[in-house]
């Protein structure tokens, strides 16, 4: 699962990095996105040459996300999943409902959180912390972060996780208007 901290950090552009990262290793590789969004699924096809599927825990609940994910991702090697807006972001303020979160905890799945690192250092960690306290119940097992300085920022970045976080950094995008 590919979370994001919030709308607009990345999340898009590392799911179809990884999509077709993994697609030119050999494997089968299968999009789904979280949430009613249309033009996310397309871009996934346009990588995998797979159809991509919405996961709507809203709209369409947990038994047919559950569904949707076990018809679609049966004969792959690996499914990746795109969250919605930032990751506990859903239908109202005080649930995980419609949310990322949510649909993570459903799946069972191990979620890679998108982060913002321009102008930040260690308070990278304070927000990753947040993360990982904030619902004990979701598995945030990696991070990646986005418009980096470059190698030092990056380093910086790397030990602030470390020194805080159960998660780490697993990749790091350089800033590229």
């Amino acid at each position: 699962m590919i979370a994001g901290a919030a709308s607009g950090v990345g999340k898009t552009t590392v799911t179809l990095g990884l999509l077709e990262a993994f697609r030119r290793r050999g494997l089968t590789v299968q999009g789904f996105k979280v949430g009613p969004d249309f033009i996310d699924p397309g871009f996934h096809e346009l990588v995998t040459g797979r159809g991509s599927y919405n996961l709507d825990g809203w709209m369409c609940g947990r038994d047919h996300v559950l569904a949707t994910i076990a018809r679609h991702a049966a004969d792959v090697d690996l499914a990746i999943v795109e969250g919605v807006m930032g990751c506990f972001d859903g239908l109202d303020a005080t649930s995980d409902e419609a949310s990322t979160a949510q649909a993570a905890k459903w799946l069972g799945a191990p979620v890679v959180l998108v982060i913002d690192v321009q102008a930040q250092a260690r308070s990278a960690a304070a927000v990753v912390l947040g993360f990982e306290t904030f619902d004990p119940e979701l598995n945030l097992a990696a991070v990646i972060a986005n418009r980096v300085g470059g190698d030092a920022h990056a380093r910086v970045i790397r030990e602030a996780l470390a020194a805080r976080c159960r998660a780490r950094l697993v990749g790091a995008l350089p800033y590229d208007q």
